[in-house]
């Protein structure tokens, strides 16, 4: 007589999806927070229940079998669908509280946005603020933050959200050694050494202008993000680019040229469709919106505040919807 099939519950698809991702017991065992031994006999469980070896024992490590690689096809739906219900229900709030992953980079943290999170927090004292520092993007859609506060003239066509501003850039060098008056004798700019985004960054405007018009040799420092770059200019190593929110912020630093147009990049408030009626995010993304608005000649790099002028037509068809 046949025996009946043993039924399996959700940690038996997440054992197997981990040990799939790890290749080995100790890296599985490590994943799950629970010790080499367990993951072993769970593992012996599970195939006697199903009658078949998930895996193949090799010195390489795991390998999946046809059965175990259906196993941990069928894991990764189940995950997908229980991010998005969770995501789902979040979005179904109607009072501003609990905790709200915020994920920007650090130069926009710390030149312009800490004091707008402090009087977002004075304002909604029952919201939480999680702030994920990441000069990449984050996946929005697995809730690794709910909302991304991002530079990028190419946001994600997934995520819905509202273009705050244009982040303005120009040439900035120590004020000592310019002197302090503009306009500069750009033929002093000729000669002078660099500082400038790292490769890594070379989708950016500003990078791909400085290697076509400087020489390799001029570019004597380089850094893997914008937070420094301020910093090694007020120290001599160089001349260089910088967002104006931080050049201006600066008393040392001083313009050498004019704003270069050609380099602004738009300033996003960034979320889920699912989270846009998250009471949290809404009211986030609404006083965010607005202090951002308040600070548009900082960003913008003008010296007094004008009213938002729409690019309609200068923007690509790909956009996110905004809310």
């Amino acid at each position: 007589m046949t025996q009946p099939l043993k039924p399996l519950a959700w940690d038996d698809f997440r054992l197997v999806k981990a040990l799939a991702d790890a290749g080995s017991m100790a890296s599985a065992a490590a994943a799950l927070g629970i010790n080499h031994s367990t993951v072993f006999r769970r593992l012996g469980q599970i195939e006697e229940a199903l009658g078949a070896p998930l895996f193949e024992r090799h010195r390489s490590g795991y390998v999946l079998t046809a059965a175990g690689e259906e196993m941990v096809g069928l894991a990764q739906r189940l995950d997908a669908d229980i991010v998005a219900f969770t995501r789902k229900i979040a979005g179904q709030e109607v009072k501003p509280a609990g905790e709200l992953r915020i994920t920007t980079s650090d130069s926009l943290l710390l030149y312009l946005l800490t004091p707008m999170f402090a009087k977002f927090q004075q304002a909604c004292p029952d919201v939480r603020l999680d702030i994920v520092l990441a000069n990449q993007a984050l996946n929005l859609s697995k809730r690794d933050a709910d909302v991304a506060i991002r530079a990028t003239d190419t946001p994600p066509e997934t995520l819905v959200g509202r273009r705050a501003a244009r982040i303005a850039w120009a040439l900035y060098g120590r004020r000592s050694e310019f002197g302090g008056t503009e306009p500069v004798d750009q033929a002093r700019l000729a000669d002078q050494r660099w500082v400038a985004l790292g490769d890594h960054l070379a989708s950016l405007k500003v990078v791909q202008a400085e290697r076509r018009h400087l020489a390799p040799e001029q570019i004597v420092y380089k850094l893997n993000g914008v937070l420094g770059l301020a910093e090694a200019i007020e120290a001599g190593i160089g001349i260089g680019h910088l967002p104006c929110f931080v050049g201006d912020a600066r008393p040392d630093l001083m313009r050498l040229e004019a704003l270069q147009p050609d380099f602004a990049v738009d300033l996003w408030l960034l979320t889920h469709p699912d989270l846009r009626q998250s009471a949290r995010v809404r009211v986030f993304l609404d006083f965010m919106a607005a202090e951002i608005r308040a600070q548009r000649h900082l960003v913008e790099g003008s010296v007094v505040d004008r009213p938002a002028e729409r690019r309609d037509s200068d923007e690509p068809p790909a956009k996110p919807a905004e809310i």
